[in-house]
């Protein structure tokens, strides 16, 4: 019968516990007519459609209490979910600066290990010292034997250069040379090696330009017969595109963990090193200084920028989670075990996400960061929100459980969010507003902290660029091998810093250069003044007519500093070059005041 085809279905679905709306307005009748004690045999609209057997209306009346029971839980559930509904929705509306901001949990900071570098300062740390912390002898070691094999790889193919097997000692002289390179700039490789007047000398004492071209052409990091063997896994999951990088960088990552522990501040941020090669792994990004190449992500220390890891992007593959690369590539970054927890993450809005700062948050790390409007779960612009109209300094905030929403009005609306601070704290910047006047605006604690800490990834940016040992390479992987030695040097110059802190990043790298190259930093003694004697251009003869014309040259001095092509006999025996010596005019005497 209907009445008792309803009822039946009705019992079915308590296991599904969803409804339609049409359904769920036919089980409020039905529950209105029970709840009446109404007789269904009196009831005239299914008097001919109800059975007259006691024992059927029995079961009837017992399909009808537990249905009763479960609409009344579902009512009492659905209820429930309204009024949660309706309390988040006020929870979750716009706020001003003058609202107060509940503080959020203050995470303990637990380190690890103590802050700081993990060497004693009480013993002596050299440039090359600390240098060699990450480029290890066995790490050089392994890159020669690995060198060699390519050189011999290449020599049974036909090259036509000479090679002999490079040594340890000889490549820390490569090395220092390609630091020497990136103080000294020049236009090309080979102008370091030319007899010009322009010429630089000390490339050709540490070692010839053939010798340096050959092994920046076989330089290499894993060995190529295993390089074959995972070339021919390409296309398959046993392929590894970081194959020929992964010995040096898995040397240099574990020795940048090992010797220094970050402070409570870091700071995530990608980086592009210029590569044009075609290897599936290149990124572009056009609003960059760097348009096309490889890209890193670095966690760094904030107070200095030292590079605690790095992690390559491969393709859509890079990170086996699968949850989204800027989500992946922060949680491959922060491992617990060896950071410790309490740390603050600072990042951009590449990487922000609620879901990214609660996973954070339950795993003991504060997290801060930019973030985009239109990314899945940050709230909308609402119409009690900011706009292009709202006055300078102007702040909104929404607070979800720890996490908490910030908008800005500087000169454009600033988003910011933050699991770590508290909307407004009553901080205040200058702002110029015209010329020659300031103004003190409210900013959000948020942003403060978010400026102040983010200044980390830049400063170890300028770090990187200040002496890059970045030139046109053949091959992808050397160019990789050029920023490892970027990273290693840096990271090098910030121990020595902490450590000591009596020179300047010019200064340490002139004296690693001097001790990769194994020679002195000290300048050469000048020549004593004996030697600087002025003596005839030419021979002189028994004529004193010719005497007094032959030999005669244009006089340097006068043509650099006066522009005038004077001609004079005289030159001065240790420089070699012809100066005036007259009574009106002393140029031998000017030239080398200026030595």
């Amino acid at each position: 019968m209907a009445h008792e085809e309803a009822l039946q279905t009705t019992t079915d679905s308590e296991e599904e516990s969803t409804f339609s709306s049409e359904e769920e307005e036919d089980f409020d009748d039905e529950l209105l007519y029970f709840e009446e004690r109404c007789d269904a045999a009196e009831n005239p609209i299914s008097k001919e459609k109800m059975p007259s057997s006691a024992h059927h209306t029995r079961a009837t009346q017992k399909r009808l209490s537990a249905f009763n029971s479960v609409e009344k839980l579902n009512k009492c559930e659905r209820d429930s979910d309204q009024m949660s509904a309706a309390k988040r929705a006020r929870t979750l509306s716009w706020k001003a600066e003058t609202d107060v901001d509940q503080v959020p949990q203050t995470l303990r900071f637990l380190p690890a290990r103590e802050p700081g570098p993990q060497l004693s300062a009480a013993d002596s740390h050299s440039p090359m010292s600390l240098f060699k912390l990450f480029f290890t002898e066995s790490a050089v070691e392994n890159l020669c034997h690995n060198t060699n094999a390519q050189a011999a790889r290449a020599m049974a193919k036909g090259c036509k250069y000479k090679w002999t097997d490079v040594s340890v000692d000889e490549l820390y002289r490569y090395i220092g040379l390609i630091f020497y390179m990136s103080v000294v700039e020049m236009n090309s490789i080979a102008e370091y090696w030319e007899d010009s007047l322009f010429s630089v000398p000390f490339p050709a004492t540490v070692m010839s330009r053939d010798r340096y071209r050959t092994i920046s052409w076989n330089v290499h990091m894993s060995h190529p017969d295993a390089d074959e063997e995972n070339d021919r896994e390409r296309g398959t999951d046993q392929h590894d595109r970081l194959f020929r990088i992964k010995p040096l960088m898995d040397t240099i990552r574990l020795a940048c963990k090992a010797f220094y522990h970050p402070r409570r501040n870091l700071a995530v941020k990608e980086r592009l090193v210029a590569c044009r090669a075609n290897t599936g792994m290149r990124r572009c990004t056009k609003v960059k200084p760097t348009k096309l190449g490889f890209k890193f992500f670095d966690l760094s220390d904030s107070s200095n920028g030292y590079i605690v890891d790095f992690s390559i992007y491969t393709g859509k593959n890079s990170f086996p989670a699968g949850r989204g690369l800027s989500y992946d590539a922060v949680m491959s970054l922060l491992d617990r075990k060896v950071l410790g927890s309490g740390y603050h993450v600072y990042m951009n809005k590449f990487y922000t996400s609620p879901k990214l700062f609660t996973d954070l948050f339950a795993l003991k790390f504060g997290a801060c960061g930019a973030y985009r409007e239109q990314r899945k779960g940050f709230p909308k612009t609402a119409a009690n929100s900011l706009s292009r109209s709202s006055s300078r300094g102007s702040i909104r905030w929404i607070r979800d459980g720890p996490l908490v929403c910030v908008k800005w009005m500087d000169m454009q609306v600033v988003s910011v969010c933050s699991t770590i601070h508290a909307a407004y704290t009553g901080d205040r910047v200058k702002r110029n507003i015209k010329a020659q006047h300031t103004k003190s605006v409210p900013c959000p604690a948020p942003v403060t902290a978010y400026s102040q800490h983010m200044g980390g990834v830049d400063l170890s940016n300028q770090l990187l660029q200040y002496y890059a040992a970045q030139h046109k390479t053949m091959k992808w992987y050397r160019k990789v091998f050029l920023h490892f030695l970027d990273i290693a040097a840096n990271n090098a110059f910030i121990l020595h810093k902490e450590l000591i802190g009596n020179m300047t990043r010019k200064e340490f790298m002139e004296e690693l250069i001097a001790e990769l190259c194994g020679v002195s930093q000290k300048a050469a003694p000048k020549q004593s003044s004996t030697e600087h004697v002025p003596i005839p251009g030419a021979e002189l003869t028994s004529d004193l007519i010719r005497n007094a014309t032959v030999g005669r040259r244009i006089c340097v001095h006068c043509k650099a500093v006066h522009g005038k092509r004077s001609q004079t006999p005289w030159k001065c025996q240790a420089c070699d070059v012809y100066l005036c010596l007259q009574l009106n005019r002393n140029c031998f005497q000017e030239w080398h005041k200026s030595l």
